[in-house]
């Protein structure tokens, strides 16, 4: 094996429709890594101790999707301070002594959609309304903790799954209330929102995507089926719209940094990802 040539690849069940191969290939092209290889693997999360045990020194790191990303802190040696808030991990990078690093860039990649390409404005003592509770809510969470919104409205079908959220906010030190989606007046939480963002699966705010297009600033993470009407209906209005394209471009940057530890061509994998997607969305950097 030569110097150069390493591995790396996205995890996940299913994984067929990644685009992590379009961005991680774009990006050592253009930093001349002609031996790097980024792959696809079919991995549930409780295969995924057995994985990565299987690796060999060649791989660089492992982008990991669901169902593994809480998995991929039970696998790993060392856990960023933001992985460990969020509770889970997208990100795993072999260390020189074989063990594993894992972080969480989704918290770059809510951060990028929100300011980039959603055009927000930090204001300290900004309010944010949450809608789910899952693992990119988390990320949402600490993401926005880290541009000066310092309380929550959080919404989700059963309060019981809000556990983790509550947990994450207090350890950030942010106020977070939970709502129950069907008792939920949206018009009222999003006129005292600065931002909105939205990680529940498509269709499930359909219903109420008028009130939501309303605020200042809105992120949808979804972006298949695109457009969502919740995007629609924020373009319409002419509002501020981060989009999960520009989440998922954004958390690569760091994926990248991370394994190859070279100069990230944001712009190369900017257009390699517009180019897949057939110019989907805009796609602006900083």
């Amino acid at each position: 094996m030569a110097p150069t040539d390493r591995k790396a690849a996205v995890v996940g069940k299913p994984v067929e429709h990644s685009l992590s191969p379009v961005l991680h290939s774009a990006a050592y092209a253009a930093q001349g890594l002609t031996g790097w290889a980024y792959s696809r693997i079919t991995c549930d999360a409780e295969g995924l101790p057995a994985l990565v045990a299987g690796l060999g020194p060649e791989w660089t790191g492992l982008s990991v999707t669901m169902p593994g990303k809480h998995a991929a802190l039970t696998v790993a040696t060392e856990v960023t301070e933001r992985a460990s808030l969020v509770g889970a991990g997208n990100t795993l990078v072999q260390l020189p002594d074989g063990g594993w690093r894992v972080d969480c860039t989704d918290v770059d990649g809510v951060v990028g959609a929100l300011l980039y390409a959603g055009g927000y404005q930090r204001k300290p003592g900004a309010h944010g309304l949450l809608l789910g509770a899952g693992g990119t809510a988390l990320a949402a969470l600490v993401a926005l903790a880290s541009v000066d919104v310092d309380s929550f409205a959080l919404v989700v079908r059963d309060p019981a799954r809000a556990t983790d959220a509550s947990r994450c906010a207090e350890r950030l030190g942010v106020k977070l209330d939970v709502y129950r989606w069907a008792d939920t007046d949206f018009r009222d939480l999003v006129a005292s929102s600065n931002v909105v963002v939205s990680t529940v699966p498509a269709g499930v705010a359909d219903a109420h995507v008028s009130d939501l297009a309303a605020a200042p600033c809105v992120v949808d993470v979804i972006y298949h089926p695109w457009p969502t009407p919740l995007a629609t209906a924020v373009r319409e209005r002419g509002g501020r719209l981060g989009t999960g394209l520009d989440m998922l471009l954004h958390q690569a940057f760091g994926q990248v940094a991370q394994f190859t530890g070279r100069p990230v061509p944001r712009e190369a994998m900017r257009d390699a990802l517009f180019d897949a997607t057939g110019g989907a969305v805009p796609l602006p950097l900083a």
